[in-house]
This record gives C-alpha cells, structure tokens and sequence, in this order.
C-alpha cells in the first residue's frame, strides 16, 4: 500500500489551531502553556495569543530521528509547570501516543491538546481538532515547500 500524505498549509495550521484555542477557552483559564518542541511550538505560540497566555514553557522529547522511532528520551524538561495542575501542554500532532505518555508522566495533572491526532493516540490526549488515519503522514508547512527542501543547517558544506 502507497503511503498517504496530508498537506497542511501555514494558514490551515492557523485555523486549526485557532478552533483549538476555542475549543479550549471554555477549559481555561490556564496558568501557563506548556509546548512540546518542535511542532508544538508554532500552535503554542497561535493558541496562547488566542487564550491571553503568556507564560510559555517548553519540553523537548525525543522519539524520532527523521523518520525512524526509538525510544523517547526526555532532552528538557518543563521547569515551571510542577505536576501540570492549571497548564495546557500543546503539540502538533500525537500519532501513536509514546510523546503523549512520557509528557504525561511529566505532568500528570495538566490539560493535554493536540491540533491533529491519529486513531492510536488519540486516547492520550485531552482535546483534538482533526482525527486522521494512522496510515497518513502529515506534512506540516515547516516541513514542506512545494518539494521537501533539507533543512539549511544540513545542507552546508562543513
């Protein structure tokens, strides 16, 4: 079976990150946000100007090196968010839900939303906007142009 694709241009990302943040007005307030690197940090950024936030934490997790798993290794932690109690963790996607366990164990009482979730992990998160199908890879617009471009830093002559 062909692999399947699902694009998401800049200003899809925007209005889905932005029914997330309506999504989760309602839930709020929250102390902080807490945006799992790298993906989430672009919804971290929209769905906190949204929801009035401006304490913003970072954790980096480390699950993936192109597209081969391994095993998750956290590389920062939050410092702030404690348990989680009052603060929003925000990612881009949760496909299987490994990222979504280990934050979890990090942060056990915070509230967890996603933009997009897939079948398997869509039980780890709190609040989604789009479901896709475990079998789609999604193609984020950093990630893209109209041809997948290497990062910079990888394409220089050292």
């Amino acid at each position: 079976m062909a692999q399947k694709y699902y694009t998401v241009t800049w200003d899809q990302l925007h209005r889905d990150s932005k029914a997330l943040a309506w999504r989760l007005l309602e839930r709020g307030p929250y102390r902080g946000i807490v945006a799992i690197t790298r993906g989430g940090l672009i919804p971290a950024a929209i769905i906190a100007r949204e929801l009035d936030c401006r304490l913003i934490e970072s954790v980096s997790i480390l699950t993936y090196d192109e597209q081969t798993r391994g095993e998750p290794r956290v590389a920062k932690p939050p410092a702030a968010a404690g348990d989680g109690e009052g603060w929003l963790i925000l990612d881009d996607l949760v496909d299987t839900g490994t990222t979504a366990r280990v934050i979890r164990a990090l942060l056990p009482k915070a509230h967890f939303a996603t933009v997009y979730a897939k079948p398997a992990g869509k039980p780890t998160v709190d609040t989604f906007i789009t479901e896709v199908s475990q079998d789609t890879w999604i193609l984020f617009p950093w990630d893209t142009e109209p041809q997948f471009i290497a990062p910079i830093a990888k394409t220089q002559a050292k």
